[in-house]
């Protein structure tokens, strides 16, 4: 029964958030309201704010109510979705302003990274991406140069690069995601528009082809206030999704 309280609690509340009744910055009614409120002891509302605060919903701190918090849009990192699709489906709108897309000659960590040999060519492509107009990644995307040059033929501005290279014969069909804290070097201040060393999230992907090729390098800078990680820890295959929850302010 304590199970069915907790999750009405928190359904409540997060009702509550959503409308705007609680908005960013407002506490949360205490323990003991909720525990009046709902005719329940301080075990189940805590269950319900526990759930909330790992949903980014709110902030608990000793000492002081739980409050509400700037929310942040969440993507799955054991799904894989383009970008422009993942802000589509939480309803926020995409942006990119493309920096650059040029022909290189891998170094040696870059051609032991695509398994090719050192001096090759590979094709580097920078772009900011934006949510509902705020720089929210970097992105650093390299590819193998036959899959690459693909990419000067279009306005990539205005386009997912992963569905323009599946439509040209380059699906991507195996992906490893790895995700770690790093400090903004002087390129992600400048264009993220973050104080240097500020702390961003990386998330660096390597994308094989179905020959096993590796045909994708890249890293995806993300403003750690704006964007957080999610993965899913049930046991079952990885879905396409995204979760995004606006505040009433609007990201």
């Amino acid at each position: 029964m304590s199970k069915v309280v907790y999750l009405q609690i928190a359904d409540d509340l997060r009702a509550r958030i959503l409308d705007g009744r609680l908005a960013p910055g407002d506490n949360v009614p205490t323990e003991a309201d909720l525990a009046t409120e709902w005719q329940t002891s301080r075990g189940p509302v805590r269950n319900a704010l526990g759930a909330l605060r790992a949903e980014g919903l709110i902030d608990t701190g000793r000492g002081r109510p739980a409050r509400v918090v700037r929310r942040k849009p969440s993507q799955a990192v054991d799904a894989e979705i383009p970008f422009t699709r993942w802000a589509e489906a939480i309803g926020a709108v995409p942006g990119a302003v493309t920096q650059q897309v040029s022909l290189r000659r891998a170094d040696a960590g870059v051609a032991a990274a695509f398994e090719i040999d050192e001096g090759d060519q590979v094709v580097e492509v920078l772009r900011l991406r934006f949510l509902d107009g705020r720089r929210t990644m970097f992105e650093r995307l390299a590819y193998r140069k036959d899959v690459g040059r693909v990419l000067f033929e279009h306005d990539l501005d205005s386009l997912s690069i992963t569905e323009l290279l599946a439509e040209n014969g380059f699906p991507r069909v195996d992906v490893l995601h790895e995700i770690d804290a790093i400090a903004a070097d002087e390129l992600d201040s400048e264009m993220l528009g973050i104080p240097l060393g500020a702390p961003i999230l990386r998330l660096h992907r390597v994308a094989r082809d179905a020959d096993g090729r590796v045909t994708e390098v890249s890293d995806d800078h993300y403003r750690s206030e704006i964007v957080r990680f999610t993965a899913s820890a049930a046991g079952v295959p990885a879905t396409d999704r995204g979760t995004y929850v606006r505040d009433v302010q609007h990201l």
